[in-house]
């Protein structure tokens, strides 16, 4: 059976992805570090130290075929497709091995923009509907995997 693992730091869809490894009963895994200690009933809490990508490379050393990740960081969702794993964002849009190279030029760009003192404007205000939408493709590609 997949598990489902949380890049928990900053992650605004925690509770919908608990709800949604329980009515699947998936396993669930909040990772998180020290400066963002989340528990929660109903799943898993790992703790690491505080560290540039410290909980992506815990993350993704426990990670199995067909395990589902939920991440906002693209660098971490090429790592899970690598071990064959399915990468969702809080949004619900899953990481594919069509639409992460695309995604990974793209930070880039807007990394050398940053670096060289432009600005750029960041995502707009969340909604109960980007919970809702992101909830239920967890649930479509949960259904799939079973």
């Amino acid at each position: 059976m997949p598990a489902i693992f949380v890049d928990a730091d900053a992650c605004p869809v925690v509770k919908e992805t608990i709800q949604v490894a329980n009515e699947f009963d998936f396993e669930c895994t909040l990772i998180c570090d020290t400066a963002h200690e989340i528990y929660r009933e109903g799943a898993e809490t790992i703790i690491v130290s505080k560290g540039a990508d410290a909980v992506d490379f815990v993350l993704v050393n426990r990670v199995q075929k067909n395990d589902i990740v939920v991440t906002q960081d693209y660098g971490l969702a090429a790592m899970v497709l690598a071990k064959q794993g399915h990468p969702i964002d809080q949004n619900g849009r899953l990481y594919t091995e069509e639409n992460i190279d695309q995604l990974l030029y793209a930070r880039h760009k807007a990394q050398k923009i940053r670096r060289s003192g432009g600005r750029l404007r960041g995502p707009k205000k969340r909604s109960k509907e980007n919970n809702l939408r992101f909830k239920q493709s967890l649930e479509k590609l949960c259904e799939k995997l079973k």
